[in-house]
């Protein structure tokens, strides 16, 4: 079986069977139906925020988020982060402009950000790196000064929090991914958070076609609502979330103990909380990264380049100014398998892989990556062992 940088959660089956028979029962299967509403105020609950609206992705809750704010023109962005948060902005007629990041956190630099704002500019779109918040006060400073709205792409961020609080009450607008590959998901679906209440009427206006109620239509809008299947799920993996966060923290301080003396690792912001949704570390460079990646492919592991390539290299998105921070790190990062119940052996196979590529340690395919006990396997399929004796 392969082991893939991540692996969905699907919470307790039998569960999810009865909300589903509530579905059936109710026949009410989406257009804000009673999980989905139920969902709404456990997450507010949970995460401490004023208001949240699902959507049915969290590409789509970018797109709302910038139509409910007016935006036009240009923002200031990160090459550092999932497409989507780039190309969002291009959909929505916005032109991203990118600054670089700081090289230990590796979020947006607010020095950067200052120094790219223009006369066009109208927002900051920063993204929280593997759930690594922004700094957030920092941007917010200058968002006040140069009267900008900030908007948070906070896809890998749940549950994190910052100075004490919810990293989703900085900023006019937090989104969020629900995406079956998120430490919380619902299959797909995303939200939306802001603290202004107006806003956020806006907002459920602009998911759902811009109606009102039977007789009245108030302007344009699209359909980006959850439907009450991927709610179900949602309700059934919150329940265990705890206990996920806490399987989550346990890898990745393991990962951190044994790899954080012979690798680059992202450093915390000061005063946050992780969720410890990914682990990505940084190799010396692009030939070390793509030698283990060779290597854990070679066992069936499959870690992720993530993120890659820089944004600011995009075609479609051109002229760029070239951001060389964000490029040399895009180059280097990979994302180790993390997620409840990855085993304890696979783990530590990761991390022998990874130590014996950073110590120069060097030894026969067979006898480096397998097992003894499985030698003459891979004598039977030379190819895998030349692949990865000639990638290192």
């Amino acid at each position: 079986m392969t082991i893939n940088v991540t692996r969905s959660y699907l919470g307790n089956k039998d569960k999810f069977k009865r909300y589903v028979d509530s579905i059936y029962a109710s026949n009410w299967l989406t257009n804000h139906g009673p999980l989905a509403i139920a969902l709404e105020e456990r997450l507010k609950d949970y995460l401490g925020v004023r208001n949240i609206v699902l959507t049915s992705n969290g590409t789509l809750a970018l797109q709302i988020a910038y139509r409910a704010l007016g935006l036009s023109g240009a923002a200031v962005t990160t090459p550092f982060s999932f497409v989507a948060t780039a190309s969002s902005l291009e959909w929505q007629g916005i032109r991203p402009v990118f600054a670089d990041i700081d090289e230990a956190t590796w979020t947006l630099d607010p020095a950067q950000i200052e120094a790219r704002i223009d006369h066009e500019t109208r927002a900051i779109v920063a993204t929280h790196v593997f759930g690594n918040p922004c700094d957030v006060e920092r941007i917010a400073q200058l968002a006040r000064l140069y009267h900008l709205k900030v908007v948070y792409d906070g896809a890998h961020a749940f549950g994190v929090r910052h100075q004490g609080e919810s990293v989703f009450n900085w900023g006019d607008v937090s989104t969020l991914s629900f995406h079956a590959t998120k430490l919380f998901h619902t299959i797909e679906g995303g939200a939306i958070v802001t603290n202004d209440d107006e806003l956020a009427a806006r907002i459920r206006l602009l998911c759902n076609f811009g109606i009102v109620d039977t007789d009245q239509i108030d302007g344009p809008g699209i359909n980006a609502k959850l439907n009450e299947v991927c709610a179900a799920m949602g309700l059934c993996i919150l329940d265990d979330l705890d206990a996920i966060l806490e399987q989550r923290a346990e890898i990745a301080h393991r990962y951190e103990r044994t790899l954080g003396e012979h690798f680059d690792l992202q450093r915390a912001q000061p005063g946050s909380q992780r969720n410890h949704g990914y682990f990505p570390l940084a190799l010396r460079d692009e030939a070390q990264l793509l030698c283990v990646r060779a290597a854990l492919n070679g066992q069936d592991i499959n870690p992720r380049r993530y993120f890659y390539p820089s944004l600011d290299t995009l075609d479609y998105l051109q002229p760029q100014a070239p951001q060389p921070r964000s490029r040399a790190l895009s180059d280097r990062v990979l994302c180790l398998p993390i997620y409840p119940g990855l085993p304890r052996g696979v783990q530590e196979r990761i991390i022998r892989t990874l130590v014996r590529e950073a110590t120069g340690a060097r030894a026969t395919a067979v006898s480096l990556y397998r097992p003894l006990s499985t030698a003459l396997d891979a004598l039977r399929a030379p190819a895998a062992g030349v692949e990865l004796k000639q990638s290192c």
